[in-house]
């Protein structure tokens, strides 16, 4: 599967073009794809300009499994490989669950940064005006379903942190981690 889409043309058929009022149909099961951003390179510890890309999901549960596959494919030559999808699943299980980008017409993003020995995941949603992403230090033996996400960022990641999004548009969580032996 490509990284990038074609655009599509608007309908040609004049009746879908009246003020009456649309009826969208059900959001598509796979995400929307799009191409590399080009963002503003800068220099990782070591001298190295990380490699980017970044993709837009829609806020939709089922989008969690592309995620996984989006940030294994970004990282795969890595050995932390394992960690780095099973936290950017949970930081885009918290995208849906917590704020806007969860509703109807939400959606979120995943930019993935990496650099010889290290890699960071930065998961933008559309922000929440409730509440501020923080780990509960749940026991080990609290049987509740949900709270452990991001106690599992905090202790697998070299760092992590929540800042607002720089375009305004809600905030964005990410995580780092670093590796020994990485000669790319």
């Amino acid at each position: 599967m490509s990284e990038t889409t074609t655009p599509r043309s608007a309908p040609s058929d004049p009746l879908l073009t009246t003020s009456a009022p649309l009826i969208r149909p059900q959001r598509p099961a796979r995400p929307m794809e799009e191409p590399n951003s080009t963002r503003q390179a800068t220099v990782h510890r070591g001298g190295t300009v990380p490699l980017s890309a970044q993709r837009r999901f829609p806020g939709l549960p089922s989008q969690i499994a592309y995620v996984r596959r989006f940030v294994a494919r970004r990282l795969a030559d890595s050995p932390e490989l394992t960690t780095a999808t099973l936290l950017a699943s949970e930081l885009a299980t918290n995208a849906i669950t917590h704020s806007a980008s969860g509703r109807a017409t939400g959606k979120f993003e995943v930019c993935v940064l990496q650099a010889p020995g290290w890699a960071r995941v930065e998961v933008r949603d559309l922000g929440s005006t409730t509440e501020e992403p923080e780990p509960q230090h749940r026991d080990p033996y609290d049987t509740a379903e949900h709270g452990r996400g991001l106690d599992l960022v905090e202790a697998l990641s070299s760092s992590w942190g929540t800042e607002p999004r720089k375009d305004g548009r809600g905030r964005q969580v990410w995580f780092e981690i670093m590796w020994d032996g990485d000669d790319r």
